[in-house]
């Protein structure tokens, strides 16, 4: 159970949902973890009930917030694994899709992004490691009812690559992959069906297949944070049950 055995894991979004369960995993493998959400509370509990875990406060679309956590990082002996999961979704269409909302699920979802690994290659090209961006199935097809939640994990699919050619042209031995779930079994998720009614629901379900649960996608994440993904780099992890096959 040594998987990830003394590696510094950074988390982003860990309070709940995906974060959280990754977050168990890794510390079930050895990890040492730095949590980083925007509900303390929660983020708090789960840093005292993991054997190696430190919490912070990080609002993961402020570049401040981000120095901050990797200099936390540096003191805890320097980072090895960066999941950058932290996110949210608004279900709109591209006509009833506001201004505010848009910009919003961008600066979430995909600045936070283009933030974590700028300052994580910093972090990491002295000493290299992984990272870790969660995608969605959603970067691969159109997703009507979800236009920019759709798009920012299009950028996030776009810029892993991106990432990962560089640090390899750059011999930094950083690995950047990203994950790109299917429906998965969170509160993100449960809100996503509950807002959903009549034909918007048939839309989302015919989009995708059955619900995936948490552990799905955390087993992904140990992997990827692990020396056995050694040579996976730029890579997709398409995790949705075959919904994007067809």
């Amino acid at each position: 159970m040594d998987r990830v055995k003394d590696k510094l894991c950074i988390v982003t979004g860990a309070a709940s949902g995906l974060g959280k369960c990754s977050a168990e995993l890794l510390a079930a493998e050895g990890a040492r973890l730095l949590l980083a959400d925007i509900d303390d509370e929660a983020g708090e509990a789960l840093a005292a009930s993991l054997p190696e875990a430190r919490y912070q406060r990080c609002d993961v679309s402020s570049e401040a917030d981000w120095q901050a956590l990797m200099a936390t990082a540096e003191d805890m002996g320097g980072v090895d694994v960066l999941f950058n999961n932290a996110g949210i979704a608004v279900m709109a269409t591209i006509e009833s899709t506001s201004l505010e909302q848009w910009e919003r699920v961008q600066r979430i979802n995909s600045t936070s992004v283009f933030l974590g690994c700028k300052y994580g290659v910093q972090a990491m090209k002295g000493r290299g490691g992984s990272i870790i961006n969660m995608s969605s199935m959603a970067a691969l097809v159109g997703v009507p009812l979800f236009a920019a939640y759709t798009a920012s994990k299009g950028a996030v699919r776009s810029l892993t690559k991106t990432v990962a050619l560089y640090c390899q042209q750059k011999d930094y031995g950083i690995r950047c992959n990203s994950i790109h779930p299917g429906g998965i079994n969170t509160p993100m998720g449960a809100k996503a069906l509950e807002d959903a009614d009549g034909e918007d629901l048939k839309l989302m379900t015919d989009a995708g297949a059955s619900m995936g649960e948490p552990e799905d996608i955390g087993w992904m994440v140990v992997y990827l944070a692990s020396e056995e993904s050694k040579h996976v780099n730029g890579a997709e992890m398409v995790i949705d049950n075959a919904a994007t096959a067809a």
